[in-house]
């Protein structure tokens, strides 16, 4: 699965933040990945959600190898007509809107805070989010993160964050004051284990922040590009954010980030306000275009729905078979199963027998095959935590 020496690399010059499971993946392709050994692994979990298309797919791949033969990046004082391209594929994808391209989710959401501050300034300046969501790892990334756990030791926070319980009104108009400038929420929360806004919840948002005032941001992050079977989780609503944020499978593998605002809004950004060096160049948009293309012309908003009915009917079904599982909800390929015991243990078995999914939350694992994912790959993936559930 992995060599001792790259351990001991590892060792020896990389700062130990992550918690690193003993697979060392030398190759990818679709929904499975080859270790040092040679041996395959079905992921159910594709780069956390970043390789939403399934691993190296070929549009993406052919995009890429063009592009990087004729300019990599190009500084954002000139222009870069591939990212006016991507730009435009986004709006017309999702709202009217006009987009900032950075490298990440923390990127974006810092972006939609600064634009924030500067919408309710000076007086307003405080962003509402969610008990256990999830925003970024930055430290005002992680101020607007619900969750303690993620504060200790790093604080003093940024100030003007604050988070209230997820699908509460009550909670969100009795926090509101003069001072609050916006609401930020992911409609499925992701490390808070897979939990979903109820529609009700999210059409009174939409409503409170409109007759406050306030700006309503969508964390679109790990939802977007296709994910809940629409281009954009939002859809499923059928209303409109202020701002939404995007990364993740925007690039089908290659690192970007983008901030999408409401036109009446955007200009609040004046040049020189805000920038990022890397953001939006030739290479990571060359990348962003082929994964609408890929959607579109391959209908894996279709295969989304499908296989996502699919999945979810088969984990149900494991459901009346063991009461060990609690809950089985989510949205299109984003579903999360809530056990009664510790999930980790599952997790851990189920890649010892080559299936790659996630544990959050303590008792949830989270599954989010690719949107190319085929009807045996989630039966073979089914099989192997069928038995892992029984032996819990």
């Amino acid at each position: 699965m992995y060599r001792e020496d790259i351990v001991e690399l590892f060792n020896n010059y990389v700062i130990g933040n992550y918690t690193r499971s003993k697979l060392s993946v030398v190759k990818a392709k679709g929904s499975w990945v080859w270790s040092e050994d040679g041996k395959m692994y079905l992921d159910f979990f594709p780069g956390w959600a970043v390789s939403g298309l399934g691993h190296c797919h070929p549009r993406v791949v052919k995009a890429i190898r063009s592009q990087v033969n004729k300019v990599i990046h190009v500084p954002n004082n000139y222009y870069n007509a591939l990212q006016g391209k991507l730009a435009k594929s986004i709006s017309l994808n999702s709202f009217n809107g006009k987009v900032f391209f950075c490298n990440s989710g923390a990127e974006a959401n810092e972006a939609a805070f600064k634009l924030i501050r500067l919408f309710g300034s000076p007086r307003r300046y405080e962003i509402i989010s969610m008990r256990d969501s999830f925003h970024g790892r930055t430290l005002a990334c992680t101020a607007a993160t619900g969750q303690d756990k993620l504060h200790l030791g790093i604080g003093p926070l940024p100030q003007g964050f604050k988070s209230v319980p997820f699908n509460d009104r009550q909670a969100l108009v009795e926090a509101v004051t003069d001072k609050t400038a916006a609401v930020i929420i992911e409609l499925i929360q992701g490390e808070g284990g897979i939990r979903v806004a109820d529609r009700d919840y999210v059409t009174f948002l939409r409503d409170f922040c409109n007759q406050k005032n306030i700006l309503l941001v969508f964390d679109e992050v790990q939802t977007g590009m296709g994910r809940t079977g629409q281009m954009f989780c939002y859809q499923n609503y059928g209303i409109e954010p202020d701002i939404m944020t995007l990364a993740k499978s925007l690039g089908g593998g290659v690192p970007i980030g983008a901030m999408v605002t409401q036109k009446k809004i955007s200009g609040i950004l004046v040049k020189g306000m805000h920038a990022s060096t890397f953001g939006g160049s030739p290479f990571a948009c060359a990348a962003g275009l082929a994964v609408f293309e890929a959607i579109k012309k391959e209908r894996l908003l279709l295969n989304a729905q499908q296989m996502g009915d699919y999945l979810r009917g088969e984990l149900l079904r494991l459901r009346s078979k063991y009461p060990a599982i609690k809950e089985v909800r989510g949205m299109g390929l984003m579903i999360g199963v809530e056990l009664i015991v510790g999930a980790q243990k599952v997790a851990d078995y189920c890649f010892s027998k080559k299936l790659l999914i996630n544990c959050t939350q303590k008792k949830v694992l989270r599954i989010m095959p690719a949107l190319t994912v085929k009807k045996q790959e989630i039966d073979q993936a089914m099989e192997i935590l069928d038995t892992a559930i029984a032996k819990s």
